[in-house]
């Protein structure tokens, strides 16, 4: 079923846990062979899309964690400044990164951008700290990080989550980023439907066919054939 809009009812998708959203990513790669850096070029080309399309920033400071998280954040980061964005980007584990992460990193500094120690006022923040596999209460540098960011007075867009939100049970560690909006990918996740540190909620697409959520046991409605990013309302509220 295609649905004709630009924005969604919540009413109108389901929600997924953690759980289920590791099984999309596990069928994308292990059945039909669409790997992670992929999915992660996706995602990122459809943040900096949303950057510019709701904050149109002329600055933005990314801070971007070791994973894939990370490297989505990382990827927005290059469409941003392909689109004449000043970027900083911040990296929570500089030594530590997964392969895609670093596969990122390496694209944005054969660019002539590289990674600075210390974040700084911009007109926009981009967290890509922590991402759905949140285990505990941030710490160390990333928590340092989450906390840098929500003592901006400037927006703060989200990549599938704030960092700190727990996906499944909306439950807020501490620190926890609060974001203006959120992009959430493939679906939204049930611990975002009622946290008020998500924000303004949009749901992107990722490229997942709807045989991998049948596959999940869940029936997913053809959302994004108009638009790759759409934005996700209550019934009573209306599109920013």
């Amino acid at each position: 079923m295609t649905i004709d809009t630009n924005t969604l009812s919540l009413a109108q998708l389901p929600a997924i846990t953690a759980a289920q959203m590791r099984e999309v990513d596990r069928h994308m790669i292990e059945e039909l062979h669409i790997d992670l850096v992929q999915m992660m070029e996706n995602a990122g080309r459809n943040l900096a899309d949303l950057a510019l399309r709701r904050f149109r920033p002329t600055s933005a400071v990314v801070l971007s964690g070791p994973g894939g998280n990370g490297g989505g954040g990382l990827v927005a980061a290059r469409h941003l400044v392909n689109r004449g964005v000043a970027i900083r980007v911040v990296l929570s584990r500089p030594d530590d990164l997964s392969p895609v992460a670093a596969h990122q990193l390496d694209s944005l500094r054969r660019m002539g951008h590289d990674i600075s120690d210390e974040p700084a006022r911009a007109d926009l923040v981009v967290d890509a700290i922590i991402g759905y596999s949140l285990l505990g209460d941030p710490t160390g540098r990333a928590a340092e990080l989450i906390s840098w960011a929500n003592g901006q007075e400037t927006a703060v867009l989200a990549l599938d989550n704030p960092s700190g939100l727990d996906v499944t049970t909306g439950r807020a560690a501490n620190p926890c980023v609060r974001a203006t909006a959120t992009m959430t990918l493939a679906l939204p996740k049930v611990g975002l439907l009622d946290a008020a540190e998500v924000g303004d909620l949009y749901v992107a697409d990722i490229s997942v066919p709807q045989s991998v959520f049948r596959a999940i046991g869940i029936e997913m409605p053809n959302v994004f054939a108009q638009n790759a990013v759409v934005q996700l309302t209550s019934t009573t509220e209306g599109p920013k």
